[in-house]
């Protein structure tokens, strides 16, 4: 593609670094829970009409969805993606730009996904006499919490009139220094379910282990007899072969038990919550079966019973292979071939796994943190932030790469 071209969208990507810094400053200063983010709507929509972009239209109530008309608008669309909505945590960093929410923070970098792609809008905008086709800008509400944002944007129609024939996305990857970037085709990230468990057995007083049935005692064995089947063998996550088919990842994990006892009361009943992830739907479907069953099977041999409450939730993620090949090999061409590396399967979910199971997708991942500089804290945690050169990578490169999918670029320099 046109060398001049390339160039000029990383001169305005280095332009414009210090705004999307300050854009990216105040949305964290403000942060919104999942599906309340109607202050951040209307801040996404004000900065798009200041940038000279006015097809514009609200979904969800707190979505976002902006068209930028190229030459030839109907001949191609690619839709980009970013998700707008923070976590319910309390900050921790001393920062200028610290939340003044308190007990919500963009603790997932959804901040940064969003200045960037209003970032990437600004430049095409300014530039779409140089591309045909139309970019379809999608700024998604709560990507944290089900039934997840992507599903009901999908569902209100947002991937229709105009048709996008691919989607792509980026999320901030704290395992990566800023200025990398990342990709896998194929595979990439799992399903995720929300496993909720009533293990129910007989109260009583501790001394009286006659007169009781202790539910902590049942639900140790649910737990161990569910790990055993679905975890034993991994160090990580288990690939678990059924029926010699290929092994298939999975986890699954318990992050909370409450037995609302005391050193000498035995309580009714224990109230357990855990996830349970893999990368098949059928065996997604077969193990939620499995796990109930043996659940209920242990449960029952132990003179108890146990409610299994299965909260189903996103899909796996697939990056299309031609779809991803064709961005990573653009990502090396823009940022150079020691700035693009190959990740590894994640049992971590996304939402934008729903855009993934019904158009060609490319989910990759920038590189944000600076060792350096002690920036170095994971996702969903207090003191999680980004050194902000990443986004002079982010935003050019996702420019970049919306020009290399609507490839038919005028050659006008």
């Amino acid at each position: 593609m046109n060398e001049e071209l390339k160039n000029l969208v990383k001169s305005k990507a280095a332009a414009y670094k210090a705004e999307v810094i300050a854009i990216r400053r105040h949305l964290h200063q403000h942060p919104e829970l999942s599906f309340q983010e109607f202050e951040t709507a209307d801040f996404v929509e004000q900065k798009l009409k200041e940038y000279g972009i006015s097809d514009i239209q609200r979904m969800c109530k707190t979505g976002v969805v902006a068209l930028i008309k190229g030459v030839n608008h109907t001949k191609k669309v690619v839709a980009l993606r970013a998700d707008l909505d923070a976590l319910p945590i309390i900050e921790e960093n001393n920062v200028v730009y610290k939340s003044k929410n308190t007990g919500v923070m963009h603790a997932c970098g959804h901040d940064v996904h969003t200045s960037s792609l209003l970032g990437v809008a600004k430049i095409l905008n300014e530039l779409k006499e140089n591309f045909e086709g139309t970019v379809k800008l999608i700024f998604q509400p709560g990507e944290e919490k089900l039934p997840g944002g992507a599903s009901l944007m999908i569902a209100e129609g947002v991937l229709d009139n105009p048709i996008p024939s691919t989607i792509i996305g980026q999320h901030v990857f704290p395992e990566l220094e800023a200025g990398k970037v990342g990709f896998k085709s194929g595979m990439y990230m799992a399903s995720t379910d929300e496993l909720y468990l009533t293990v129910k057995g007989k109260g009583g007083h501790a001394a009286l282990p006659h007169k009781y049935n202790n539910p902590l005692l049942i639900a140790s064995h649910i737990l161990i007899d569910l790990h055993r089947e679905f975890m034993v063998s991994a160090p990580a996550y288990s690939t678990l072969e059924q029926d010699n088919k290929p092994h298939i990842p999975t986890v699954i994990a318990f992050g909370k038990i409450t037995g609302n006892g005391a050193t000498n009361i035995i309580p009714d009943e224990v109230k357990i919550e855990g996830t349970f992830r893999t990368m098949d739907e059928k065996w997604r479907g077969e193990a939620h079966a499995k796990m109930k069953k043996i659940a209920d099977t242990v449960a029952e041999s132990m003179g108890g019973s146990c409610e299994f409450k299965i909260e189903k939730g996103y899909p796996f993620l697939v990056n299309d292979e031609q779809l991803t090949n064709k961005m990573k090999s653009g990502a090396i061409d823009f940022l150079g071939k020691e700035n693009v590396v190959d990740l590894e399967l994640r049992m971590t979910a996304e939402d934008f796994a729903y855009y993934s199971q019904v158009k060609p997708a490319c989910f990759y991942r920038l590189g944000i943190n600076n060792k350096t500089k002690n920036i170095v804290s994971g996702l969903h945690t207090s003191t999680f932030d980004i050194d902000e050169n990443a986004l002079e990578t982010s935003i050019g490169l996702m420019t970049w790469l919306a020009f290399l999918e609507l490839s038919e670029t005028k050659e006008k320099f």
